[in-house]
């Protein structure tokens, strides 16, 4: 009995060996992941995201893309063999953009933080930013003591505002959030504040381009940037930027990049020399990125707008014809594109396409489809309640004649339903230039984005938008000059 227990039990050890070793093989036949290769990036091109806003980190210089984080990535990339295609799209759309495929890396001053490591993986840290306090040049105040009473803005979510709020109680002052990085510096302009936290960089970079401000008390510490990818996408890229960015720092590269736009104008409180402070230097300077923007705002306009007129007039008469179905799909259309803001459809179209379809969308065509589909819906009722302003007796006794619907459509009612709907087809073609500027969202160069682009490297907001409201200003006076002039000759 002994010798079959045991004969029994080798029998049960042997199966099971016999099974393991099948696993085994198993496994030794599946593909195993690969590790990280710096030098599979060679000779391939990647698309970069990036802020549009965020000087000295990215900002646009007469219409190139510079700052530290340019500099860097293309450096790196003449390191390490690649090519990139940078996108400028604002930071959340840049973190987007590579969720959804669109972009394989982005590099836009991102905190490396717990909670993005849970969807991105991030290179090593190429910059520890810190925080400072800047106050104007004229100001008494020179330490932290000297805050009591008084008020400090910040950005809402920054590091600057939780540096702000675990000394607000020590030294008595309060606190004024704002959403943006220049609203904020506007309210201490504006004297609603009398001190900034922010990210030592930019507020290092602000003074350089002229912004009358010094840096007083110590450093506080902050976060450390890296670039990202999502996760466990790109590795052999990731790899390269770290094995890029050693070489760079080991050269003293790196070194001569920061230096290139902080130097040392943040801690002697000087300003560049060759900077052009007036109102007039600032229109010389600005004018043709602000009118490359607006040569695309009425390109795009205007291409929309054929469009939607198109979309408008034929869903108009579904609205009206006798048909149950046409009428059911031109009220679908109106009560999708009508209930829905202009950013949804916008980032839908640029970044949730790719996304489902793994086909990148350009940036032109998801411009166009958001604001003729908006419009659309919108001229579809114009055209709808032109229609039903006709005198119904007009159809009736244009059938009575015997003439068909068809016919008395496009010989009695459309002809008087155009007159009365031309107000309002050119009332919404100006709504739609002013609509365009949404895009800016997703990153497209129209004339509000370009304005982004230079109050972000030079802080000068109101100036800035008073320049570009003229543009707007004489830009829709004149397309609505043209749209009467046309509605004239049609009449």
């Amino acid at each position: 009995m002994k010798r079959t227990k045991e004969g029994s039990s080798t029998r049960r050890c042997g199966g099971l060996m016999g099974v393991i070793a099948a696993l085994m093989a198993v496994l030794m036949l599946l593909p195993t992941p690969a590790l990280a290769d710096a030098s599979a990036v060679q000779g391939k091109t990647y698309v970069i995201a990036t802020d549009t806003t965020f000087a000295p980190f990215e900002y646009r210089d007469g219409g190139d893309l510079v700052g530290i984080d340019m500099d860097l990535i293309r450096a790196i990339a003449e390191e390490e063999g690649f090519s990139v295609e940078i996108q400028s799209l604002g930071f959340n759309a840049a973190l987007q953009a590579v969720s959804s495929g669109t972009a394989d890396m982005a590099i836009a001053g991102a905190s490396i933080t717990d909670e993005r490591k849970q969807m991105y993986d991030f290179s090593d840290p190429y910059f520890d930013s810190g925080v400072v306090m800047a106050v104007p040049k004229s100001s008494d105040v020179e330490t932290y003591d000297d805050l009591s009473g008084k008020t400090v803005t910040v950005k809402t979510g920054a590091v600057g505002e939780e540096v702000a709020k675990s000394m607000a109680d020590q030294y008595g002052f309060s606190i004024y959030s704002v959403d943006q990085a220049s609203t904020m510096y506007q309210v201490l302009a504006s004297n609603n504040a009398q001190a900034v936290f922010d990210d030592y960089p930019v507020i290092a970079y602000g003074i350089t381009q002229g912004q009358d401000l010094k840096i007083v008390g110590d450093k506080q510490a902050g976060n450390s940037y890296g670039a990202l990818v999502a996760k466990g996408q790109n590795q052999d890229l990731l790899e390269a930027f770290n094995e890029g960015l050693a070489k760079l720092q080991a050269s003293g590269k790196y070194d001569e990049i920061l230096q290139k736009y902080l130097g040392d104008a943040a801690e002697s409180g000087s300003t560049a020399a060759e900077v052009d402070t007036s109102f007039f230097g600032l229109v010389k300077t600005s004018l043709p990125a602000l009118l490359l923007g607006l040569k695309n705002t009425v390109l795009i306009t205007l291409i929309s707008f054929a469009f939607a007129l198109v979309i408008g007039i034929i869903l108009g008469l579904f609205r009206v014809s006798p048909a149950p179905v046409l009428q059911w799909i031109a009220k679908i259309f109106v009560w999708l594109f009508r209930g829905t803001p202009i950013l949804v459809w916008a980032f839908f179209f640029y970044f949730g396409i790719p996304q489902l379809t793994g086909h990148p969308i350009n940036i032109w065509v998801a411009g166009v489809l958001t604001l003729c589909l908006n419009s659309g819906a919108y001229i579809t009722e114009i055209v709808r309640g032109a229609i039903e302003a006709v005198d119904p007796g007009q159809m009736e006794a244009s059938r009575s004649l015997g003439a068909p619907y068809g016919l008395t459509m496009r010989k009695v009612i459309l002809p008087q339903a155009v007159q009365i709907a031309v107000p309002s087809v050119i009332n919404q073609l100006i709504i739609m230039v002013k609509d365009s500027s949404l895009l800016l969202a997703i990153g497209f160069a129209e004339l509000l984005y370009q304005a982004q682009q230079i109050y972000a490297a030079n802080f000068r907001v109101t100036e800035t938008l008073i320049i570009v409201a003229a543009i707007y200003l004489v830009a829709i006076s004149i397309l609505t000059w043209l749209a009467n002039m046309a509605s004239r000759r049609l009449k």
